[in-house]
């Protein structure tokens, strides 16, 4: 008999949170001689067919010698592991070292037999194949190099787990019974399967987040005003498409509607299922609506609520434990401390975040962990996604806030096979797992671009409240990580919104040639060295002089994009003094006119406008009183909610053909230069990224 002298330490570093295929979460654990009456209950819900396919024979319940054996391990010879989904089982996995002809052993006896039993109300959801990734990992640190299993021919599901796996296999039958056994060093299939698994599974539980069938938002003020209030008036308005409800546990209880919207007094006593919870309520109450919207299923949480890491370390073990506590639900939460999300898809319309207008419906993904930049983000990008060649919006917005479970990973895991979004903008104050991250980003990168600014530049210092450790990599080496993986990295918001709007517009360039052409000489020679200073090679400029009618511009872009040694072309405009809107709507007809005829090159035109310094000028000679202007924010700073928009003395825009889409994902990669950046002209306002 086991005794508590024959086991090692309990292996707390083997626990680990799991997402599952359909997106929800699962924690893994080693199975401890605590878990008796789990492991009694878990069984009972197996089904008998289930049973018999782990036992080989009829097997309708455990004996105590079972119940011991299968919770007593020394956690190198014999181990078991469980999934657990609000603290109870739903599969288990287990392993026994075994020497020559099966019988038990330890080491230096490096083979296991391996068996699994998964609770048939969660087969199908991926639990086996997690469960293999982490038992094998075990198995290789108590230096077992091969597994062994014993599987009945028509347990098919089993079968397939293992094959499945991508380790190198042997395959057997032999009295009735197919023997697999393989090793467990990972292959590049093995990894292959690992990472494909990893990316449906997070991909799809950000999907259900992004998007619910239905929406409750918890904390919904009786009176107009406060952040509950004005989510669910954002939600409503925006049109959502789902059912939506207004929660707040001091509700009267003759109390049925908020604004039109059904109201109850906590989420169980909604009758159907709610699939995101926005929680707006104080802090010291977020647990008890956990537990309800955990016991209710709600599939996700997005928490606005402030007062956890970003308030100091009892704040901060308050959001390990908001953490536990959802995921033990099997629930992924955005947050704490959120601004919110966004899905501008006509199917969806959701609009569960601060932001009181909808952005405009367009093929952008954005990421901010900052709320503050996100505004700025959302602002620029309406402010300047209504340009000349068609409206560009946004097809998703997360903001993480804290960042305690969903990170940009996540993220980008949805945005890799997400068919609504074309580019993807990030902006990243740290980087906690800078591997995966540039893993993550290399692979989207290859399919649409991803732009990206880095915030924190000071050692990597993650901003108060971010529950992921940033990385400690010089804020260089991340740079050149993230350029290798094909990574389009900016300075400004500004920038990361330009670039967003003219990859989202125009093909990628097939190459690095870039032509120069414009009426001014001045803008052609800095346009020349930005282009240079970015690995580009730009052609000498082409001076059309002040003089140049909107048909000179025509024949000499249309010149250039026809020149085979021309990969993109960047047009330099000036007006001429006194002449008005029509020579500007000529000139911009000239242009798409002429980027119309070769749809497979980028065309960037950065103009001067004379009226907006026209403005400038006029309110410098007023004896008025003048608001003060908002100051350009910088990246590790919080930019304040943008004003009135100014007009910037120069602009970017891209000439391609309104409503011309890029190319599909598999040609786009193939026409990115040595430096993945459009060409970009560097003054006086460098918009291009």
């Amino acid at each position: 008999m086991q005794t508590s002298s024959d086991r090692h330490e309990y292996p707390a570093h083997w626990e680990a949170d799991v997402v599952l295929r359909d997106g929800g979460t699962a924690r893994v654990r080693p199975i401890t001689v605590d878990d008796a009456e789990r492991l009694v209950s878990f069984y009972e819900q197996v089904s008998d067919e289930s049973k018999y396919y782990r036992f080989f024979a009829p097997y309708p319940r455990l004996s105590a010698k079972d119940v011991h054996r299968f919770t007593h391990h020394d956690f190198v010879d014999r181990v078991g592991l469980a999934a657990t989904v609000g603290g109870e089982f739903i599969a288990t996995v287990r392993y026994d070292r075994i020497g020559a002809g099966g019988t038990p052993a330890s080491a230096p006896a490096d083979e296991a037999e391996v068996a699994f039993l998964v609770q048939d109300a969660h087969q199908g959801r991926g639990v086996a194949s997690a469960l293999l990734e982490h038992i094998a990992a075990v198995a290789r640190e108590r230096g077992i190099r091969r597994f062994a299993a014993e599987v009945l021919p028509a347990n098919t599901k089993m079968i397939k787990v293992f094959m499945d796996a991508g380790y190198t296999q042997k395959r057997s039958f032999e009295d009735g019974v197919v023997r697999l056994e393989f090793g467990l060093e990972p292959t590049d299939r093995s990894l292959a399967v690992q990472y494909a698994r990893e990316q449906r599974a997070e991909a799809r539980s950000v999907q259900r987040l992004l998007q619910p069938g239905s929406v409750a938002v918890i904390g919904t003020g009786r009176t107009p005003g406060g952040v509950g209030r004005s989510i669910l008036g954002n939600v409503a308005d925006a049109g959502y498409t789902g059912r939506l409800y207004a929660v707040n546990s001091a509700f009267p209880e003759d109390l049925k509607e908020i604004d039109g919207v059904p109201a109850r007094r906590s989420v169980r006593e909604i009758d159907g299922p709610v699939d995101l919870a926005v929680v707006t309520v104080p802090a010291e109450r977020v647990p008890e609506v956990v537990t309800d919207c955990g016991e209710h299923g709600v599939q996700g949480l997005v928490v606005i609520s402030a007062g956890y890491a970003d308030s100091g370390p009892d704040g901060r073990e308050r959001q390990r434990a908001l953490v536990r506590q959802a995921r033990s639900y099997g629930m992924r939460i955005i947050g704490p401390n959120a601004f919110g999300v966004i899905n501008t898809s006509p199917r969806v319309r959701l609009n569960a975040s601060l932001a009181p207008e909808m952005p405009r419906p367009g093929r952008i993904g954005l990421f901010a962990q900052s709320g503050a930049i996100g505004i700025a983000l959302l602002s620029r990008l309406h402010r300047r996604g209504g340009g000349v060649t068609g409206v560009t919006g946004v097809s998703t917005f997360v903001s993480s806030g804290n960042r305690a479970d969903v990170s940009g990973n996540d993220v980008l895991q949805y945005w890799y096979d997400d068919p609504e979004t074309d580019v993807a903008l990030m902006y990243l104050e740290s980087i906690g797992n800078p591997r995966k991250f540039t893993r993550l980003a290399r692979r989207t990168a290859a399919v649409k671009p991803l732009v990206v600014v880095q915030g924190a530049r000071h050692g990597g210092v993650a901003p108060q409240g971010h529950a992921v450790r940033a990385t400690r990599l010089p804020h260089a080496t991340v740079s050149a990580l993230l350029r290798q993986a094909g990574v389009i990295r900016v300075d400004t918001i500004t920038d990361l919104v330009d670039a967003g709007l003219l990859l989202a517009r125009q093909p990628l360039p097939s190459g690095p040639r870039v032509a120069i052409l414009g009426n001014s000489e001045s803008l052609g020679l800095l346009t020349y060295d930005a282009c240079l200073s970015e690995g580009l090679r730009p052609q000498p400029p082409l001076d059309l002089t002040t003089a140049a009618s909107a048909d000179d511009f025509h024949r000499a872009l249309s010149r250039a994009l026809a020149d085979d040694t021309c990969d993109a072309v960047v047009v330099t405009a000036i007006p001429t003094v006194g002449e008005g809107s029509a020579g500007d709507a000529a000139l911009a007809a000239a242009l798409r006119s002429a980027a119309a005829a070769v749809p497979a090159k980028p065309v960037l035109v950065v103009h001067v406008e004379l009226g907006g310094l026209a403005e400038a000028l006029s309110a410098a000679a007023s004896t008025a009183p003048q608001a003060p202007q908002p100051a350009e924010p910088r990246p590790t700073e919080p930019a304040p909610a943008p004003t009135e928009p100014r007009t910037p003395p120069a602009e970017a825009e891209d000439t391609g053909p309104a409503g011309h889409r890029t190319p599909e994902a598999g040609d786009r990669r193939a026409a990115v230069p040595p430096h993945p950046r459009p060409a970009a002209p560097a003054a006086p306002h460098p918009a291009g990224p």
